[in-house]
């Protein structure tokens, strides 16, 4: 696995060959709070950089995760359908939400590193 990287939406993206992990960020699911309920796309639909992704649903509110990369859906994380609180407990781990094989490597250049994104939290804070 490659250096983990972020968006101004609190996603993350870990790279392995072609093929991105995308989940939310520790930050993210504190501000949602216990989440309840999580819609995974399909396997095989191709998305945008940007596209609303995933939806979940939390005691407190309901959200979108978006792709930060384009390409495919080649898997999605089943284990969240039964156990949303995976993300909870661990979202940059069993956390995950769906893999995507990435069309446009230039996509992961718009992305912020560990550093950027600690910068961003910081300045919400």
């Amino acid at each position: 696995m490659s250096e983990i990287r972020y968006t101004a939406d609190h996603e993350w993206v870990s790279l392995d060959g072609d093929v991105a992990t995308v989940g939310i960020t520790d930050y993210a699911e504190e501000q949602l709070g216990d989440l309840v309920y999580v819609e995974l796309p399909t396997v095989g639909r191709e998305v945008t950089a940007g596209d609303e992704t995933a939806v979940l649903e939390s005691v407190k509110a309901a959200g979108d995760v978006k792709s930060p990369v384009s390409g495919t859906i080649v898997e999605v994380n089943e284990a969240l359908s039964d156990a949303p609180e995976k993300v909870n407990e661990n979202p940059t781990g069993d956390g995950w939400f769906f893999r995507v094989k990435i069309t446009d490597a230039a996509d992961l250049e718009t992305l912020m590193d560990k550093a950027g994104y600690d910068s961003l939290i910081t300045s919400l804070a």
